[in-house]
């Protein structure tokens, strides 16, 4: 999902797989202004000393984000070991914050795998609503893996309000325009529009990471 639309379909995203090293390396570098951003100001990072750290803005109901999810988790399953990859979850408006907290409880309850693909499933394939905390109450409630009682006192914790709070930051300070788009190094960020498609954004993360290396 994008302020402004991507400039693709899902069928294309899924056609054009993850081109190996040795391809990527004979493909056109990509070019600031024109595949990526650098920001303007550099965010602060929560990497250790020598790690890169990596960020995929997405968001629960987004098609994009559906569509991109096996082919990130497959991606960041197999990053160097010098990248540390993480998640967040954005909001545009106030009635995004339910799907925040969601992501966020079930990484507090270490109940990200397998559940985070469920929901994109749930929403996508479904066709169920979990747009408000009713809603996904209701979802939580029927997963085996969750105890509805323990997801309810996480989903309504400080800890997961700071949370909320601290992405609303760092979506403002990379400038996401949409979902899924992601951040490299606390200094760089770029989309599937500016890339051409989601596998080619993931090939420009990895030379963004090449840089900081």
């Amino acid at each position: 999902m994008k302020r402004r639309d991507f400039s693709l379909t899902a069928a294309v995203a899924l056609a054009a797989p993850l081109l190996p090293l040795s391809a990527q390396a004979q493909a056109a570098t990509p070019k600031e202004g024109k595949d990526y951003h650098k920001l303007t100001k550099p965010v602060n990072t929560d990497a250790p000393a020598g790690k890169i750290e990596v960020l995929e803005f997405f968001w629960y109901s987004c098609g994009h984000c559906h569509t991109f999810e096996p082919l990130f988790n497959s991606w960041s399953k197999a990053a160097p070991a010098n990248l540390v990859v993480r998640r967040v979850p954005v909001a545009f408006n106030a009635s995004f914050v339910p799907a925040q907290k969601l992501y966020y409880a079930l990484e507090g309850l270490g109940k990200v795998e397998p559940l985070h693909a469920r929901v994109f499933r749930a929403i996508h394939v479904e066709k169920q609503k979990l747009a408000k905390d009713e809603d996904i109450m209701a979802w939580v409630a029927k997963q085996p893996e969750l105890d509805l009682a323990k997801f309810k006192e996480m989903y309504q914790s400080f800890t997961v309000a700071n949370q909320v709070r601290r992405v609303t930051q760092l979506q403002e300070a990379y400038n996401v325009e949409g979902t899924p788009s992601m951040g490299v190094a606390g200094r760089y960020y770029t989309d599937g529009t500016l890339a051409g498609s989601l596998q080619a954004m993931l090939q420009v993360v990895n030379h963004l990471a090449s840089l900081k290396a």
